[in-house]
Formats: structure tokens, C-alpha cells, sequence
């Protein structure tokens, strides 16, 4: 890292003295003044932490290079550029692989580009705060490739990539309405203060990005490992993981392509170097379609600003502000200041019917029990048949929210997989993604990943997952849907004959309100029409 240095020759003679003054006036009328960066005004959010980690500062200083600035660069790039302060000129084997992939996809550049843009300018501005290299504004390109719904099988989740334990100890709250990970400015911040910490403790930026992949307590251990036989304990020479001997190697190819992009044979798409987003508070729970329309920010576009959102509207408990971009703020502030309290959210009034609970209600309108006993007054879960509820509903229907969680995971399970047949399998007591897989013959991660979640994740009761099943073994078989009318005298185990099917398979395929089947049912059938017969 470059430092300044001093001229601290003796004095000799006046003569030389006075030659050295004058040299001194030339070299100071010369310099150039040290402006600090601009970081913009962009408004954020503050959060209720929960699970702080103790004595945490929350925005850490920590060493790193003067940038000496002669105008406001007008793309991010080159601002990144500016701040580059990691050891780029290193050429390891291992960067000079990654470098080599990076510079054969100009389409991963021109992806990422797009997709950072709204986030990039946020994250510099907090990373120059901070004192940091700007080398960290890159590592959202190797954890996430800028995608903010970015889930791993692992249970990682956002832009940065935080496991669930992690991000509660950073402030990240988790719950059904709302992921703190996948929260632009909550998980940025939470991130850059974990690096900080990070390099505290291990004093290299290499070694905190290292552990920031794979843990602190494991590089620890590394280290040790390697102090103990008298061996070199940098980054280079650890025994970590290979995920992280690729990751750290990874950031510095890609600071090297940021630093002289032609070089390599690379065009970095332009992003302006101005704020994009700002916050505005709503005040209280809303409907993302009524801010949609308030905002006139499109959507998705508003789901992808604020990525942390898991359902139709923002959370009852908060926290109660969305990002929009900054040209649309002002006229959202003064529109919502004149909504009407009961126009924030649609309201359906529902009757009780004979087995209903409000479990399942909730459920059926995509909400949860707590925020129905909260809005009818409720002191528990106690219903009754002809009771009258009125119940919080998505103003557009949950299906057009294509970016909630719901609807994100059912198009993930609606992507068809190369000859395999879709089996939509209801979770019951006792499952697990394990006797799952067993019992299908798949892949647990597979499993995972079709639904869009993580081998760790907790299954409920009558939750569906889509199941991507071979066929039968025959190269030749054909599997088709068919729709099949209960008739009088059928029983599950004579259809499976008639079809060539399980019991087993008509059960996963179908949900049975009870264990019997009645003439004029519906049944779903997965047919090998070659083998099939009637």
C-alpha cells in the first residue's frame, strides 16, 4: 500500500539549504490538493438490530491508501478505479485461472453492469466511508454476480451472500414478511462492517476476504496449522477450502480488469456515477401494488430496489420504508402523505366455514395468523363456523407479485427440467429433504434447488414441492399429465393398475382432504402412455 514519504537529508551548508527551501516552494506550488471523495447524500434506512454482536462499531476505520482526486469521475468504474488498493500486480496461478475465465465473458461483464446499477453507487459511497478498498465493491460480482434474490444451496442469501446465523448477528432480521440479507442497505452495511472487523483481526485484506467465504474460525485455524509446521501463513499458503482458494484469487482478477479493462480485452458498461435510489418512509404496512402505482415505479422494478420484501406488501412490524429512485421520491412522499389509511391495504370479509382454522386461513389469503387476530381484535386462535373475519389481501392478486417469495419459488419449481416429469409432492409429517430424495430417487441439493431453497431449510406440513422424476427407465417412454374422473367402485390401488402407476405416486401427486376417494374426484395422474393401458 503506497505511502508518503519525506526527504530527510542533513543540512549541509546554507547554500544547500537555500537551494533545498526553493526546491521545497517549486514541489509545493506544484502538488496537487488531496480532495476528500464525494459519497452523495443518499438517503437509508435504519434498522432494529437484533443478535448485535458486542463493542461493534458501526461504521470502523481502518487503514488503507490516500486517494488523491483531481475532478468527480463520471462513471462508477472509474471512481472503483481510483480506490483500488489490494496488491493487483500479483500474478499467482490461481488469479491468472480466474483472470483467464473473466476475459472470455464480456456477456458476465455486461450482465453484471446491468444488474448493479442501481446498488453500485450505495455501496462505493459506503466502502469509501469506511476507508475501505474499493476492491469490496467487486465482491457482490463473486458472491452474487449482483443478483439480489441470490440464493445459494447452502442457505445463503442476497447480494452478499450472508448464511442466516451470520446475518442475525450482524442486525439482519428473518422472518416470514421480511429477509435483512436480501436488504440492499441493511446487508451492505452489515457486510463492510464484518470486513471490517475482519481485517482487525487478521490485519490482511486476503485473509479477511478469505474468512469472510468460509469463516474466521476456519482461516484461524489454518493459520495455526501452518505456523505450528513453520510454514508461511499468508493467504497463498493456507489449506482452505477450495471455494475460498478460488474466491480471494477471483476479486483481485477482477480488480486487475477493473484497473486497465482493455487490457484483457474487456469494455465495462458505463454506470453513472450519481445516487439512484433514496428512501421514503411509508408509515406503517402497504401494499406493494398501491406503492407501484403511488410511486408509478413499475413493480418489479420496486421488488428489486427493495429485494428484502418476501410477501405482497411491506412488513406490519416493518421496517416501514421502500426504496425508489431518487426522481420519483418527492412525488411518492406527497402521495402517500394523502392515502387514506384504509386504502394502504385491500380488505376481504371471509366467514368461517366447518374446518377452518385460522392457520389455514392465513394461509389460503397469504398472510399470517397474527397480523388476522391483530387487525379482528383476536386474544388467540380460537374461530367459529359464521364467525366474521376481515382479512388483509393483495390489492392485484398474490400471482402478479412475481418477485415475492411464493411466486419467485413456484417459478423456480415451473422450470422444467430435460427428461424428467414434474410431480407436485405435499410435505407430511416426518418428511424430510432426505426421505424425500430417497424415496423419488433424486439428488437432495437437486431437490433443494427446484423449489428454490437450501438442503437446510425447514419443511412444513402441507407445503408442495415440485419433484422433477425420471421415467420409468424405458429410452423410449412417454410421460404424460393426464386428468383422470373417479368412477363408482375405483379404489387408489385399481387405478394404479389400470395406469401402471404406484399408490403411492397417485397420493404424492394429489392432496386427499381424507383416505378415501368418492366417484366425480379429480385425480392427477403421471402416465407412461407407451405402458399404460386401460
Amino acid at each position: 500500500m503506497p505511502v508518503n514519504q519525506t526527504d530527510s537529508r542533513p543540512e549541509k551548508k546554507s547554500i544547500a539549504r537555500l537551494a533545498g527551501t526553493a526546491a521545497m516552494m517549486l514541489v509545493l506550488t506544484g502538488c496537487q490538493s488531496v480532495n476528500k471523495m464525494e459519497t452523495g447524500s443518499t438517503p437509508v434506512v435504519q434498522k432494529k438490530a437484533v443478535h448485535q454482536p458486542a463493542a461493534r462499531a458501526k461504521k470502523t476505520k481502518v487503514p488503507t491508501v490516500k486517494r488523491v482526486v483531481d475532478k468527480r469521475p463520471q462513471d462508477l468504474w472509474e471512481r472503483i478505479r481510483r480506490g483500488l488498493a489490494l496488491e493487483l500486480d500479483n500474478n499467482h496461478p490461481w488469479v491468472m485461472t480466474e483472470l483467464r475465465w473473466y476475459a472470455k465473458n464480456q456477456g458476465y461483464f455486461n450482465r453484471v453492469a446491468d444488474r448493479s446499477a442501481p446498488y453500485l453507487y450505495f455501496i462505493i459511497k459506503e466502502a469509501e466511508e469506511r476507508g475501505m478498498p474499493l476492491e469490496l465493491a467487486l465482491m457482490p460480482v463473486v458472491e452474487s454476480a449482483y443478483d439480489p434474490f441470490a440464493y445459494s444451496h447452502a442457505g445463503a442469501s442476497g447480494l452478499w451472500q450472508f448464511m442466516p446465523a451470520t446475518g442475525a448477528d450482524y442486525g439482519l432480521e428473518q422472518n416470514w414478511w421480511y429477509d435483512g440479507r436480501r436488504d440492499v442497505v441493511a446487508a451492505t452495511r452489515a457486510a463492510l462492517d464484518y470486513m471490517a472487523r475482519l481485517h482487525k483481526s487478521f490485519g490482511d485484506w486476503e485473509l479477511a476476504l478469505a474468512a469472510f467465504n468460509s469463516g474466521p474460525g476456519r482461516v484461524q485455524r489454518a493459520i495455526d496449522k501452518n505456523r505450528k509446521k513453520g510454514k508461511p501463513t499468508t493467504f497463498w499458503h493456507l489449506g482452505l477450502p477450495r471455494e475460498t482458494t478460488a474466491y480471494v484469487p477471483k476479486l483481485i482478477a477482477l480488480g486487475k480488469i477493473v484497473r486497465n479493462p482493455e487490457k484483457y480485452g474487456i469494455s465495462l458498461k458505463p454506470v453513472p456515477n450519481k445516487p439512484y435510489f433514496a428512501r421514503v418512509k411509508t408509515g406503517g404496512q402497504l401494499d406493494m401494488a398501491k406503492a407501484a402505482e403511488l410511486s408509478g415505479v413499475p413493480l418489479n422494478e420496486l421488488y428489486r430496489l427493495n429485494p428484502g420484501l418476501n410477501r405482497w406488501s411491506t412488513p406490519p412490524e416493518g421496517p416501514n420504508h421502500l426504496l425508489v429512485p431518487l426522481a420519483k421520491a418527492e412525488p411518492f412522499r406527497k402521495k402517500l402523505a394523502k392515502l387514506p389509511t384504509e386504502d394502504r391495504l385491500r380488505w376481504k370479509r371471509y366467514t368461517v366455514k366447518s374446518g377452518d382454522s385460522l392457520s389455514t386461513i392465513a394461509r389460503r389469503y397469504d398472510t399470517r395468523s397474527q397480523l388476522i387476530r391483530e387487525v379482528n381484535k383476536m386474544n388467540g386462535d380460537m374461530i367459529r363456523i359464521g364467525q366474521s373475519l376481515l382479512i388483509p389481501v393483495p390489492a392485484n392478486g398474490k400471482e402478479n407479485y412475481t418477485l415475492t417469495a411464493s411466486q419467485r419459488r413456484k417459478a423456480q419449481q415451473n422450470s422444467s427440467v430435460s427428461g424428467r416429469y414434474k410431480v407436485s409432492y405435499t410435505v407430511k409429517s416426518g418428511d424430510s429433504f432426505w426421505t424425500i430424495s430417497r424415496q423419488f430417487k433424486v439428488g437432495i441439493n437437486e431437490l433443494a434447488r427446484w423449489n428454490n431453497m437450501a438442503p437446510r431449510d425447514t419443511l412444513r406440513v402441507g407445503q408442495k414441492l415440485a419433484v422433477w422424476s425420471k421415467g420409468s427407465g424405458n429410452s423410449d417412454s412417454i410421460i404424460r399429465k393426464v386428468n383422470y374422473t373417479v368412477r363408482s367402485g375405483d379404489s387408489l390401488s385399481r387405478i394404479a393398475d389400470r395406469f401402471n402407476v404406484q399408490v403411492q405416486q397417485i397420493e404424492n401427486w394429489n392432496s386427499f382432504e381424507s383416505k378415501y376417494i368418492h366417484p366425480g374426484q379429480l385425480l392427477t395422474l403421471y402416465v407412461d402412455v407407451t405402458r399404460a393401458y386401460d
